[in-house]
């Protein structure tokens, strides 16, 4: 492996990181002046952005004579994983000098409004461990958090909070993968690395354009959520926070009781859409946008993760309703059917939104029968659709693996009978099949081997599985001490570090992560 390229990529995702936090600097000034935020999180952004183009320039600086080295595989896949690693690094910086400066203040604020001055620290982020837990959930758009009181965070830091999922949403390597020319390297390898999903498919023959085009949308979606969130009666603040959320199937909300603080039927069903666009391949919607409007129609993965959509909260509702007779779900059908499909949304799209009943409750799905709390956790595991900003094993992952379980059925009946896999008109090469089911093998020992180690931490099965299984699929909310009514606050430091690991494992599709364990990843070649 040639490290010098993995290093020089780097440099740049450190400097994005910097320069993509002068936006929460910019907010922190306005609030300032406007709420009489804490003036500490002005500074905090600006030793930030500071360090991090005083690392990332002098890192530039040391390694851009490799800017002509050819990325290969294992290249790609070590950029991929440390840039993940890195920017979370750098994201959690400006919570650890917030906590720095609240803790020991120095100047007098009256004498003047910019001096370092001390205030109780907003809840839980007091170490290292909890500040970089909470950027790693940010930028692999799992929304796990341990703060308790979300409200009381300055605007500065809650913006930059959920700015970490757009930038996560979508890849901040393939943003720099759209910027790779004007670097000297070629993007393809890590395009294939990064993108989600068994089968990366380019909209144009050149990445980079491709990388453009998927932006583009998703700058598209970005502006006309924020704006419907504005009619619904949300600020522009809370309307580009939580439309960050939902793009980018992430979760993090401006309010203690995520949506259900706003209490509008309106602003549910704005964000239902766009969890459930988000949830599906953007290159559908680009393709839409084409006016290729049967497109959606025509492709068999979109049908086959609608179709567990609706089949799930159909399945949920009556369970509820009829079997159990769950509070919640005896008022009128129509809010039944919205809070329901809200939840089902939310945890199959791999969000963690929240929605409630009233102003005071969450309608979750830890209040629900065992039996649909099951569901949950199985549409958790098979998550959104490949090529979206959704997590989990892959909607298209698990349509491939129950055609072949068709199919080794039918052989067993007629064992000369030689059927192929297709999806659609398209035959499904073997490998595709094979790196399918070895990929939902190597989940299932991920997710075994981490509930095994968090248990001896928790002490507690339910908490355990849950978390592990919210974090590796990139959900948020589990079930037990991290369920939806609550967060990771209480989980141990130990078990915190095990979680981020899975959150990173999931984002990057565990491939990417497991092969730099082997030692033959750091060979030189």
């Amino acid at each position: 492996m040639n490290f010098g390229i993995v290093l020089y990529i780097q440099s740049f995702m450190i400097i994005l990181t910097g320069i993509f936090q002068i936006f929460p600097l910019l907010f922190a000034v306005y609030y300032h002046f406007i709420d009489a935020d804490d003036v500490n999180t002005i500074h905090a952004f600006i030793y930030s952005i500071i360090f991090a183009f005083f690392s990332g320039g002098i890192l530039y600086i040391i390694t851009k004579k490799f800017k002509k080295v050819e990325v290969k595989i294992r290249e790609s896949f070590a950029i991929v994983t440390f840039g993940w690693i890195i920017a979370a690094l750098f994201a959690s910086i400006p919570f650890m000098i917030q906590a720095y400066l609240n803790d020991y203040p120095t100047l007098d604020p009256i004498s003047n409004p910019f001096s370092l001055h001390g205030y109780p620290f907003f809840n839980s982020i007091n170490s290292f461990t909890d500040a970089y837990f909470e950027m790693m959930s940010g930028f692999t758009t799992t929304g796990s958090s341990i703060i308790i009181d979300i409200e009381s965070i300055p605007k500065g830091l809650l913006f930059w909070r959920s700015l970490t999922h757009w930038l996560g949403g979508m890849g901040i390597i393939l943003l720099a993968v759209a910027i790779l020319p004007a670097l000297g390297v070629g993007g393809m390898q890590l395009y294939q690395a990064e993108v989600p999903g068994p089968i990366s498919s380019k909209i144009t023959p050149r990445v980079s354009q491709t990388a453009k085009i998927l932006w583009g949308v998703y700058l598209l979606f970005t502006a006309v959520e924020t704006i419907l969130l504005m009619f619904g009666g949300m600020d522009f603040f809370d309307s580009l926070c939580h439309t960050f959320g939902s793009l980018a199937t992430g979760g993090f909300s401006t309010k203690n009781l995520s949506i259900s603080y706003y209490q509008s039927s309106y602003i549910d069903y704005v964000i239902i859409v766009f969890m459930f666009l988000s949830g599906a391949n953007f290159t559908l919607h680009y393709q839409f946008l084409r006016k290729q409007y049967n497109v959606y129609f025509k492709d068999r993965e979109f049908l086959f993760y609608s179709s567990i959509i609706l089949f799930s909260t159909l399945i949920i509702l009556l369970d509820n309703t009829f079997l159990h007779n769950v509070d919640g779900f005896n008022g009128g059908i129509a809010d039944s059917i919205r809070l329901t499909l809200f939840q089902v949304i939310s945890i199959t799209t791999t969000t963690g939104y929240g929605v409630g009943l009233n102003d005071e409750s969450l309608f979750h799905f830890a209040l629900w029968s065992t039996a649909s709390q099951f569901l949950m956790i199985m549409l958790m595991i098979a998550g959104g659709s490949a090529g979206s900003t959704g997590g989990g094993v892959k909607s298209l992952r698990v349509y491939l693996s129950l055609k072949f379980i068709y199919n080794e059925i039918i052989k067993f009946i007629y064992p000369r009978h030689i059927k192929l896999i297709r999806i659609g008109k398209d035959v499904i090469p073997d490998s595709i099949i094979l790196s399918t089911i070895g990929f939902i093998m190597i989940h299932i020992t991920v997710a075994g081997f981490s509930t095994l180690i968090m248990n001896f931490f928790e002490k507690d099965l339910i908490t355990s599985f849950s978390s592990v299984m919210a974090t590796l699929n990139n959900v948020g909310p589990g079930l037990g001490k991290v369920g939806p009514d609550s967060n990771f606050a209480n989980i141990s430091t130990a078990g915190k570090w095990i979680l981020t690991f899975c959150m990173l494992l999931g984002r990057l599709e565990l491939y990417s992560v497991i092969i730099l364990l082997f030692p033959v990843a750091w060979r030189k070649t």
